[in-house]
């Protein structure tokens, strides 16, 4: 069965870091480009950044810098490196896979597979 669960959430400090991570079965990492997303209150989920199925990053212009994904294909697991977090980078964080998505600005509806959401509290 396809799962993406994702770990990590926690409470920082402004300046802090954070790694989440999501660990994928039931499809390959290297078939899919992998988005990560954050979410706050009600607000849509914006783009923090992607990687492609070759593993080649891009980011939003808010995070580059600052983030860092990377892919651990033996592991089968994706990792969002957050450092320098800042208090505009709260909120409820997703990963998702896509088979047919191309880049960081592609609609959320293009992804196949969800992560369930970890929460990112930064505090000042």
């Amino acid at each position: 069965q396809v799962q993406f669960v994702e770990s990590g959430g926690d409470v920082v400090q402004s300046g802090g870091s954070l790694r989440l991570s999501c660990t994928a079965s039931g499809f390959a990492l290297d078939s899919v480009t992998i988005g990560w997303f954050r979410q706050a209150q009600v607000e849509e989920r914006e783009p923090v950044g992607c990687i492609s199925s070759d593993g080649r990053p891009s980011y939003a212009n808010s995070v580059k810098g600052r983030f860092t994904i990377s892919r651990d294909i033996a592991k089968n697991s994706v990792t969002l490196q957050m450092n320098n977090l800042k208090p505009e980078d709260a909120g409820v964080c997703y990963c998702a896979a896509g088979l047919v998505v191309r880049g960081i600005l592609e609609d959320t509806q293009k992804y196949d597979y969800w992560g369930q959401g970890a929460q990112v509290t930064v505090s000042s």
